[in-house]
Protein backbone atom coordinates (compact mmCIF):
# COMPACT_ATOMS: atom_id res chain seq x y z
CA UNK A 1 0.00 0.00 0.00
CA UNK A 2 1.45 3.03 -0.62
CA UNK A 3 1.97 6.41 1.62
CA UNK A 4 0.30 9.20 0.91
CA UNK A 5 2.51 11.18 3.87
CA UNK A 6 5.84 10.79 5.76
CA UNK A 7 4.49 11.03 8.75
CA UNK A 8 0.45 9.44 7.79
CA UNK A 9 -0.99 12.57 9.05
CA UNK A 10 0.46 13.07 12.95
CA UNK A 11 3.23 13.90 15.10
CA UNK A 12 2.89 10.55 17.17
CA UNK A 13 6.74 9.31 16.40
CA UNK A 14 7.26 6.25 19.05
CA UNK A 15 4.21 6.71 21.10
CA UNK A 16 1.35 4.27 20.72
CA UNK A 17 -1.42 6.23 21.80
CA UNK A 18 -2.06 9.76 22.00
CA UNK A 19 -4.81 11.15 23.92
CA UNK A 20 -7.94 12.91 22.11
CA UNK A 21 -9.10 16.45 21.62
CA UNK A 22 -12.48 18.09 20.41
CA UNK A 23 -12.78 20.24 17.61
CA UNK A 24 -13.29 23.55 18.49
CA UNK A 25 -15.93 23.90 15.17
CA UNK A 26 -17.95 20.53 15.57
CA UNK A 27 -16.81 18.43 18.26
CA UNK A 28 -15.22 15.77 16.54
CA UNK A 29 -13.05 13.89 18.53
CA UNK A 30 -9.42 14.20 17.27
CA UNK A 31 -5.84 12.74 18.10
CA UNK A 32 -4.17 15.51 19.97
CA UNK A 33 -1.11 15.29 17.63
CA UNK A 34 -3.32 14.68 14.47
CA UNK A 35 -5.39 18.27 15.43
CA UNK A 36 -5.04 21.54 13.73
CA UNK A 37 -4.23 23.96 16.49
CA UNK A 38 -4.47 27.63 16.24
CA UNK A 39 -4.17 30.54 18.68
CA UNK A 40 -6.77 33.25 18.41
CA UNK A 41 -5.87 36.18 20.38
CA UNK A 42 -8.49 38.82 20.49
CA UNK A 43 -9.05 42.36 22.74
CA UNK A 44 -11.71 41.47 25.84
CA UNK A 45 -13.42 44.50 24.94
CA UNK A 46 -15.46 45.52 21.25
CA UNK A 47 -12.97 47.82 19.49
CA UNK A 48 -16.21 49.96 19.43
CA UNK A 49 -15.86 50.54 23.41
CA UNK A 50 -11.83 50.51 23.83
CA UNK A 51 -12.03 54.47 23.08
CA UNK A 52 -14.98 54.64 26.04
CA UNK A 53 -12.91 52.71 28.44
CA UNK A 54 -9.58 54.34 27.85
CA UNK A 55 -11.64 57.76 28.71
CA UNK A 56 -13.26 56.71 31.60
CA UNK A 57 -10.04 55.01 32.92
CA UNK A 58 -8.16 56.84 35.56
CA UNK A 59 -4.35 55.39 34.16
CA UNK A 60 -3.26 57.10 31.57
CA UNK A 61 -1.26 54.28 29.57
CA UNK A 62 -3.07 51.29 30.19
CA UNK A 63 -3.20 48.17 28.66
CA UNK A 64 -6.39 45.99 27.95
CA UNK A 65 -6.01 42.47 28.52
CA UNK A 66 -6.54 40.16 25.80
CA UNK A 67 -8.07 37.01 25.31
CA UNK A 68 -5.55 34.19 24.32
CA UNK A 69 -7.63 31.20 22.87
CA UNK A 70 -6.35 27.64 21.67
CA UNK A 71 -8.72 26.08 18.88
CA UNK A 72 -8.34 22.98 17.87
CA UNK A 73 -9.66 21.90 14.77
CA UNK A 74 -10.11 18.35 12.87
CA UNK A 75 -9.11 17.91 9.19
CA UNK A 76 -12.39 18.65 7.71
CA UNK A 77 -13.04 22.12 9.73
CA UNK A 78 -9.71 22.92 9.56
CA UNK A 79 -9.82 22.77 5.26
CA UNK A 80 -13.18 24.47 5.76
CA UNK A 81 -12.49 27.72 7.72
CA UNK A 82 -9.27 27.77 5.10
CA UNK A 83 -6.69 27.49 8.04
CA UNK A 84 -4.98 24.37 5.89
CA UNK A 85 -5.73 23.54 2.28
CA UNK A 86 -4.40 20.41 0.44
CA UNK A 87 -1.51 20.24 -1.54
CA UNK A 88 -0.05 18.52 -4.53
CA UNK A 89 1.67 15.54 -4.13
CA UNK A 90 5.46 17.58 -4.93
CA UNK A 91 4.59 20.01 -2.38
CA UNK A 92 4.03 17.74 0.38
CA UNK A 93 7.13 17.25 0.33
CA UNK A 94 8.24 20.75 1.43
CA UNK A 95 8.40 19.50 5.44
CA UNK A 96 9.37 24.06 6.09
CA UNK A 97 6.84 26.01 7.73
CA UNK A 98 4.74 28.16 5.77
CA UNK A 99 5.45 32.16 5.75
CA UNK A 100 4.48 34.13 8.53
CA UNK A 101 1.61 36.78 7.27
CA UNK A 102 2.61 39.97 9.25
CA UNK A 103 -0.13 42.57 8.63
CA UNK A 104 1.97 46.36 7.88
CA UNK A 105 1.56 48.39 10.69
CA UNK A 106 0.91 52.24 10.08
CA UNK A 107 3.22 53.30 12.93
CA UNK A 108 6.03 51.72 11.62
CA UNK A 109 9.54 53.60 10.34
CA UNK A 110 9.02 54.91 6.72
Amino acid sequence: MTKKRRNNGRCKHGRGHVGIVRCTNCARCVPKDKAIKRFLIKNIVEQAAVRDMSEASAYEAYALPKLYIKMTYCISCGIHSKQVHGRSAVERRNRAPPQRFRPKRDDAKK
